[in-house]
């Protein structure tokens, strides 16, 4: 991403990307070590059910911001403070739906090693993108982004 461009936030990576590396990660050191944590009469419904409402909440935030006229990608400019649809109940609903996706792909795998791969990947997400994107929207929307901040939180 570019941390040169004035208008976005200058977050580390694009985060589905991020996501991809650490689920593929934790994918492939399930293909070295297969650990099976859960049967799977559990995880795999369980897995297809965090994949379906990943996907659901996903779209709809992303329509959403469309709709408000803002690009979903935080390396492009931000142009609206959007606080409708899922933004309503969560500050980073595409975050969670990106986690849940992830989440439910672990489990339809019932692959242990993306859960130890999670961590980390949160930990990055958290303090190189969102605190980022927190002090962008702050100081490009002030007051209005503040108390968004104190009716919404950040997570569920």
């Amino acid at each position: 991403m570019a941390e040169s461009s004035t208008d976005t936030p200058g977050v580390v990576a694009c985060p589905p990307l991020i996501f991809l590396g650490a689920l593929g990660l934790g994918l492939l050191l399930h293909w070295w070590i297969p650990v099976h944590p859960f049967p799977a009469w559990f995880s795999r419904p369980l897995g297809a059910g965090l994949c379906l409402v990943s996907v659901t909440v996903g779209i709809w935030g992303s329509t959403i911001m469309r709709r408000a006229g803002t690009n979903v990608r935080p390396d492009r400019p931000v142009t609206a403070l959007v606080i409708d649809g899922p933004f309503r109940f969560s500050r980073n609903p595409l975050y969670l739906s990106l986690t849940a996706l992830y989440l439910g792909i672990t489990l339809l795998c019932d692959a242990l090693w993306p859960f130890t791969t999670l961590v980390p990947l949160l930990a990055v997400v958290h303090w190189r993108i969102v605190l980022r994107e927190e002090r962008f929207l702050e100081a490009k929307f002030g007051d209005a982004y503040r108390a968004y901040k104190i009716r919404v939180r950040r997570w569920l």
